[in-house]
């Protein structure tokens, strides 16, 4: 699979800096467990000169039980909101159980699934903002013996480093941002982590292909 890659309007004929081009190149190195399915999606067109992105699901057991997006942006200019010249924009979604969604201190959680995730993955960052949602539905009349559901929803951007901190001129390690992505979607459905010392080894669908 090819990483969907996009410009700005007016910046189309350009060829992509190499800063973006080994970023995206990182994306794809990138590796997920088994019940994470990866495929490209359209990048955004507007917020950044350059973009890549992909979204993926989360399936147990044929169920789909999470879902989420990633997105990295490059201005090769920098921007001053961002304190670097890329920018990582994440979404998870997944269904818990009806009644955590009452719990005050669930959005404090899942904030924290992500901080996790970036910080077990070795995914050095700045500049991170963001918010979590839970969303309740309930069922009436024809619908009623379907029961409640609940989801909670995270949105994020943060700033990727290299190791040193550094943010400008740099590459990032963009695969090790991707990836505490991707535990951040296991962790939000209810996966167990992985125990230490144990190698995932992604199927064959949950594998990215060549794109040939």
């Amino acid at each position: 699979m090819v990483v969907g890659q996009g410009t700005n309007a007016g910046a189309g004929a350009e060829a992509s800096p190499p800063e973006f081009r080994a970023a995206v190149a990182a994306l794809h190195a990138a590796r997920f467990r088994p019940e994470v399915f990866c495929e490209e999606m359209p990048a955004p067109q507007r917020i950044a000169p350059y973009a890549a992105a992909l979204s993926a699901d989360v399936t147990i057991e044929g169920n789909d039980v999470g879902t989420g997006r990633i997105i990295v942006l490059h201005d090769p200019a920098g921007n001053d909101a961002w304190q670097g010249t890329f920018r990582c924009v994440a979404y998870a979604r997944a269904e818990i159980d009806p009644e955590l969604i009452t719990d005050p201190l669930l959005a404090e959680v899942g904030w924290s699934w992500l901080v996790e995730a970036l910080e077990a993955h070795g995914a050095r960052y700045l500049a991170a903002s963001g918010s979590v949602t839970r969303v309740a539905t309930e069922s009436f009349g024809g619908m009623a013996d379907e029961g409640g559901t609940a989801q909670i929803e995270i949105r994020a951007s943060w700033t990727p480093c290299a190791s040193d901190g550094s943010t400008y001129d740099v590459i990032p390690d963009i695969a090790s941002h991707a990836e505490a992505w991707g535990e951040l979607l296991c962790t939000a459905a209810g996966l167990p982590p992985v125990p230490d010392g144990v190698a995932t080894m992604p199927s064959r669908r949950g594998q990215r292909g060549t794109g040939r």
